[in-house]
């Protein structure tokens, strides 16, 4: 960065015409964008004064701080952001790998990921894999080349040790995730819990024949899946355990649903692995020309604004999105500020919100 501030007095040369006599444009000087040095010149202050009103230093007196803001409007100045990286070794960019951004779960995760990270001065950069393991790896590694401060992954399905090598780079948090890393937190719900509560529901409706879509290995599928057989042998319901492999996809719920009707037409109930899979096996019942549910009862999982929708009214089970995301935000900050805080796994509590795709099975 230059240390001189351009000169008023700087005039056309005597070896010829000036710029702007021949219409070529200003000269690279008057070009080049403003820097700290010209933000102090115009304000009549120190480049270290700049610097502290920059910050938000509140020891600066009022004058002077309207002094610079002034000055900041007029030159249309913007800090330069790889000089303030290189000085205070931070770049202030926290880097959030999603696996699937056409999830309205982790938009709302984002939520509360952007907002804690706006009140600390930092910026979100967003990646996503697209439900594939390939992308998902050029992606962190495109993070990480960005010389991020931080990295959260949420819903991501990396392997253990591609996550823990990530972890020694930069401060890394798990969301939704209960992977276990040294030097990774994590945030998620207990799906275990989570899971069983559906079944609880059902059962208490008066249901028996209750079946899962699964999510086929996604972020917390697994834990949903014990958490559904354990309730069921809770309830002395092992013999009617049915598992039918789907995804956390509308169209895998749909799919997974139709193969079910066909396997087992009697099933009265069902879980699902996510709120979108549910919507598509609402589909693939009314397709089949089934009530819910009149016919057949139906659980989603996550509480997103899907399963708000008057026409949707879904039963399911509640995930503090907005909560998840700034948890995990916090995470990343502490690490940020003690690199040898001790790891924290936050598991939070589901909750049941029930609406109206569940009844009693008919008589």
């Amino acid at each position: 960065m230059s240390s001189t501030a351009p000169s008023a007095s700087h005039g056309p040369s005597s070896a010829g015409p000036s710029a702007s006599a021949t219409g070529s444009g200003p000269s690279p000087a008057a070009r080049r964008p403003p820097t700290i040095l010209d933000v102090a010149a115009q304000a009549g202050v120190s480049k270290s004064l700049v610097s502290r009103v920059l910050r938000g230093d509140p020891s600066v007196g009022a004058t002077r701080r309207e002094a610079v803001v002034a000055a900041v409007e007029a030159l249309n100045y913007r800090p330069n952001a790889v000089a303030r990286s290189l000085v205070q070794r931070r770049t202030f960019y926290v880097g959030v790998l999603v696996s699937d951004l056409h999830n309205l779960f982790f938009a709302e995760i984002l939520d509360g990921i952007a907002d804690t990270a706006r009140e600390h001065g930092y910026t979100v950069l967003i990646a996503t894999g697209s439900l594939d393991a390939l992308y998902e790896r050029d992606a962190l590694e495109a993070l990480l080349q960005l010389r991020t401060d931080g990295l959260i992954l949420a819903g991501t399905e990396l392997p253990v040790e591609t996550v823990r090598t990530a972890g020694r780079a930069v401060p890394v948090a798990l969301v939704t995730s209960t992977q276990r890393v040294a030097g990774v937190d994590t945030v998620a719900t207990d799906d275990v819990r989570g899971a069983g509560l559906a079944v609880e529901h059902l059962v208490g409706l008066g249901h028996q024949r209750i079946a899962l879509i699964d999510g086929a290995g996604g972020p917390g599928a697994a834990e949903r899946q014990q958490g559904y057989e354990s309730a069921m042998r809770r309830w002395h319901l092992s013999h009617e355990v049915h598992i039918v492999r789907g995804d956390f996809t509308e169209q895998g719920g749909r799919r997974a649903m139709q193969h079910l009707l066909e396997e087992d037409p009697q099933v009265t109930a069902v879980c699902t692995g996510n709120d979108l899979a549910a919507l598509g096996a609402l589909n693939a019942i009314a397709e089949a020309g089934l009530d819910v549910p009149g016919d057949i009862s139906v659980v989603g999982y996550d509480n997103t604004a899907l399963a708000e929708l008057r026409h949707v009214a879904l039963t399911t089970v509640h995930q503090p999105r907005f909560e998840i995301g700034a948890m995990a935000m916090q995470a990343i900050l502490r690490r940020i500020d003690n690199p040898q805080v001790r790891v924290r796994r936050e598991l939070l509590e589901p909750k049941l919100i029930v609406r109206r795709t569940t009844a009693p099975p008919r008589a």
